[in-house]
């Protein structure tokens, strides 16, 4: 009798942690941050107004010069940035310096962040490659380096040329065109999907779920925002889960179903780790992609000049896109914590000091490159960029990017030479990657 009673309670009480478990989440990760952050920039705040003017897809150069003016590393009331070539390498290499976590000092609050956590796989999150550190990161990536070799990406060459010439004989040339969604999108979830064993009927999904869940780097996201990225991770998580199976029972040719079976040392990867990895390797192969395809295209048509220094001398387009990658990166910055007390270019940073090492601001450096401010295919050091982090954190991904850069750009440039862009197009509004949500273009 006592438990019909008290079982309306009990359920009233579950429901009540299923809606105040999600607010709590929001609340300390994105709510209260996304309060101090506009506060700040209103005050000027120089890491305020980088947050702030990023997901607004605003031009961040004269930002970039501003933070960059006050020494390798700017100290403000929200924290430390840099915008200096030198000093983002330096802390991107350093072990001094760890991925970032949020662990509360207060005991109360690392309660409600414990209580309140979702359970789900998170990029930025352990046992993520991005948030992981030694000995687990090493163990990681020892495994997806040894089945993600340059030599395999250079075997995929041919088939990301019949994939990309596929997409462009799908597009009618007398018909406006969205080429995020038409090309952009398309070309580098076919061929990670190929890579991770996905079949093609999957790839629009995948595609849907990447791009929903990309805002999920970001900090200080509104509450709608913030319950589609959790609902979409949540998707995600089980699709990947159905996935996995699937390729334990029936194994192919492909990254996944070769880390299923990878050992390091006679030890492989946990079910969580594997979801973990797969899960970033997914989603990172397609979604810095699609922003350097969109982000080249729409630098070529602004710079002609530089579109024909490119058909007059071919060999060009692989330095051309490490100039896009450099000039107008996918992704703005990542942010590292001090481990110990350090020094970086002159200027002393604490243990427990968060740094946000700005790549795109880096990649503006006028100490590394010559008139930063200038598109130039033809540039001698374009490579020296930091788009792609640095250390040990480097992405694994950077050879594969790169040849479908070059194969992307090349291709559509050669079949549609009077290709031009419409009005219509519109930057992401995230902070962290930088590309286009749409790009409207005629072909002909």
């Amino acid at each position: 009798m006592f438990a019909l009673k008290t079982a309306p309670a009990r359920t009233f009480l579950r429901r009540a942690e299923e809606i105040a478990k999600p607010v709590t989440r929001w609340s300390l990760g994105h709510a209260i941050p996304r309060v101090a952050l506009r506060a700040a920039a209103r005050r000027g705040d120089l890491q305020g107004r980088l947050s702030v003017e990023a997901s607004g897809g605003a031009d961040l150069t004269g930002l970039f010069d501003e933070i960059r003016s006050h020494g390798a590393i700017a100290t403000t009331r929200v924290g430390h940035v840099t915008t200096r070539h030198a000093a983002c390498k330096e802390i991107l290499t350093s072990d001094a310096f760890k991925t970032v976590r949020f662990v509360p000092d207060s005991p109360l609050l690392n309660r409600l962040v414990t209580w309140s956590a979702s359970g789900l796989i998170h990029p930025i999150e352990p046992p993520s490659l991005l948030a992981s550190e030694p000995p687990d990161h090493t163990r990681y990536r020892k495994l997806v380096t040894r089945v993600f070799t340059a030599r395999a990406v250079e075997q995929l060459r041919e088939r990301t040329q019949a994939i990309t010439d596929e997409l462009l004989d799908g597009l009618d040339p007398k018909d406006p065109v969205d080429l995020v969604e038409s090309y952009c999108g398309l070309l580098p979830v076919t061929v990670i999907s190929q890579i991770l064993g996905v079949p093609l009927e999957e790839r629009d999904k995948v595609l849907a779920l990447g791009g929903a869940a990309a805002p999920s780097l970001d900090l200080g996201l509104p509450w709608r925002t913030f319950r589609t990225v959790e609902s979409t991770l949540a998707e995600f998580d089980s699709w990947l889960t159905e996935h996995l199976e699937k390729l334990r029972t029936n194994p192919g040719d492909n990254l996944l179903s070769k880390l299923i079976a990878a050992r390091e040392d006679g030890v492989g990867l946990t079910e969580r780790e594997l979801k973990a990895t797969a899960g970033l390797v997914l989603a990172a192969g397609f979604e810095t992609t699609v922003n350097l395809l969109g982000n080249g295209i729409a630098l070529l048509t602004r710079h002609p000049d530089q579109l024909r220094k490119l058909r007059d001398d071919p060999a060009l387009w692989s330095n051309a896109v490490d100039e896009v990658l450099r000039y107008d990166p996918p992704v703005l910055l990542t942010g590292r914590l001090c481990a110990r007390d350090t020094e970086i270019g002159g200027t002393r940073v604490e243990r427990g000091a968060i740094v946000s090492t700005v790549l795109a601001g880096a990649n503006r450096d006028p100490e590394i490159f010559d008139d930063p401010s200038a598109f130039d295919v033809t540039r001698a050091n374009a490579r020296d960029h930091v788009s792609f982090g640095a250390g040990r954190h480097y992405c694994l991904g950077a050879s594969l990017a790169r040849m479908e850069g070059e194969i992307g750009l090349r291709s559509i440039f050669e079949r549609f030479p009077d290709l031009r862009p419409l009005d219509g197009a519109r930057r992401r509004q995230t902070r962290i990657l930088r590309g286009f949500e749409t790009l409207p273009a005629a072909l002909s």
